[in-house]
C-alpha cells in the first residue's frame, strides 16, 4: 500500500469518507470524460504503444513497457520511450540523459526506461512526440509510459494493466478511491488489459475474473519475477526499503528469493531520499548486521547524489522484469505487430 494514498481506498466494506467525498469523485470522473472528448488528438507518423492503468498509483507500468520495448527490438524495431518524468524537474521535451542528478531532472523511472531504449520525458505529450519525429535518429515506434486518459496522442495500442491482488479497489473516482476516471470508460479507452500477478486459484470475485468476463477485449495475466543472479539474497540477513506505490509486493518478493528480513522501511513513492534518511538506514542495518537491498528504482534516486553516495554504495538492489505468462505472449506479440503495420488504428470512442 502506497503510503500516500488512503488505506481505506482498498479497504474491505464501506466507509464514510468514501460515501462523503463520491460526489465529488463524480465530478472528477465527470471532468476527466470532459476533457477526454474535447480535445483532438495528435495522429504521429509513428505507431504509438501506451501502457497505462486504472487507478492512481503504480501497478508496474514501467517493467511492461521494458518487456514491450524488448518484444520490438527481438523483431528489428527501433522503439522510443515517451514519459511524462513524474518526479523530476524538467516539464521538457527534454532527452534522458545518465547523469549526476539525473533522477531529481528526469525522475527515476525515465533512468529505467533509458537504460533500455532512447527516452523523452515531456510533460506535454503531444510536444513530446513531434520532438522524437523530429530527432534525427531512426526511432520506429513510440512506447508511451503512462497516459492511457490523456487526450493528446492516438495510440494504436492500448494497454490498461492492472494489479491482480488490488484491483480497483472501492471502485469509486479521486477522491473517493483509487480510479482515475469512471471504469467503464476507462474499460473503452483500452484494447487488452494485463492484469498482474492474479491469484492462481479460481476466485470468482478476483479482478482477473471480472474482467475476463466484463471486457470486450483480450485479458492477459503477466507475472513479475526477479531477473540476474539474486544468490546472495539468502546469504545474509537483510533490511529492505522501498520508496514505490506498494513496498510490500518488493518485501514479499525479497521473501520469497529466501531473503531474511530484519526490518523494513517503506517510503513514499518517489520519496526523494536525504542525507537524514541515508543515515538512518545505515545505522539500523549496522546495529542488526544487515545487508541494505531496495529496487532498482530506488537505488536511481541514490546513485548520482553525492549527498547520498555512501548509501548507494552500501546498498544492493534486486532486479524484477515482467514476463507475459503462456500463451498470452504471442497474443500480445500479435497486437503488438497489428500496430506497427498500421491495422489497429484505434478511433477515438464515440462522446456518451
Amino acid at each position: 500500500m502506497r503510503l500516500d494514498e488512503p488505506s481505506w481506498w482498498y479497504g474491505d466494506g464501506d466507509d464514510v469518507r468514501r460515501r462523503i467525498l463520491s460526489p465529488l469523485g463524480r465530478l472528477y470522473g465527470w471532468a476527466a470524460e470532459r476533457r477526454y472528448y474535447r480535445r483532438r488528438p495528435y495522429r504521429s507518423r509513428l505507431p504509438v504503444i501506451c501502457v497505462g492503468n486504472f487507478t492512481a498509483g503504480g501497478t508496474g507500468k514501467t517493467p511492461l513497457s521494458i518487456a514491450i520495448a524488448r518484444m520490438l527490438l527481438d523483431r528489428g524495431e527501433r522503439p522510443v520511450f515517451l514519459t511524462r518524468g513524474y518526479g523530476g524537474r524538467t516539464r521538457g521535451p527534454a532527452w534522458v540523459e545518465d547523469g549526476p542528478g539525473g533522477a531529481k531532472i528526469y525522475g527515476d523511472e525515465p533512468l529505467l526506461l533509458a537504460a533500455m531504449a532512447p527516452t523523452l520525458v515531456a510533460r506535454d505529450r503531444r510536444a513530446g512526440v513531434i520532438t522524437i519525429e523530429a530527432d534525427r535518429r531512426p526511432h520506429t515506434v513510440v512506447i508511451m509510459d503512462d497516459g492511457l486518459q490523456n487526450p493528446a496522442i492516438t495510440k494504436d495500442l492500448a494497454i490498461a494493466l492492472v494489479d491482480g491482488r488490488r484491483g480497483i479497489g472501492n471502485g469509486e473516482v479521486i477522491p473517493a478511491g483509487p480510479l482515475r476516471a469512471p471504469f467503464d470508460f476507462q474499460m473503452g479507452l483500452a484494447d487488452v488489459v494485463v492484469v498482474r500477478d492474479p491469484p492462481t486459484d479460481e476466485d470468482p470475485d478476483s479482478v482477473y475474473t471480472v474482467l475476463r468476463h466484463g471486457f470486450l477485449g483480450p485479458v492477459m495475466v503477466a507475472r513479475v519475477e526477479a531477473s540476474g543472479d539474486t544468490s546472495w539474497v539468502a546469504q545474509r540477513p537483510l533490511l529492505a526499503f522501498a520508496g514505490i506505490a506498494n513496498p510490500r509486493r518488493f518485501y514479499r518478493l525479497i521473501e520469497k528469493l529466501g531473503g531474511r528480513l530484519t526490518d523494513t522501511l517503506s517510503f513514499p513513492d518517489h520519496h526523494p531520499f536525504t542525507p537524514a534518511d541515508a543515515a538512518k538506514l545505515m545505522g539500523a542495518a549496522r546495529a542488526t548486521g544487515a545487508q541494505l537491498v531496495t529496487t532498482e528504482k530506488d537505488y536511481a534516486r541514490l546513485k548520482g547524489d553525492a549527498a547520498l553516495a555512501a548509501l548507494a554504495d552500501s546498498t544492493r538492489t534486486v532486479a524484477i522484469e515482467m514476463r507475459i505468462a503462456g500463451s498470452d505472449a504471442g497474443r500480445l506479440a500479435s497486437l503488438i505487430d497489428a500496430a506497427m503495420k498500421g491495422t489497429s488504428r484505434r478511433q477515438r470512442p464515440p462522446a456518451p
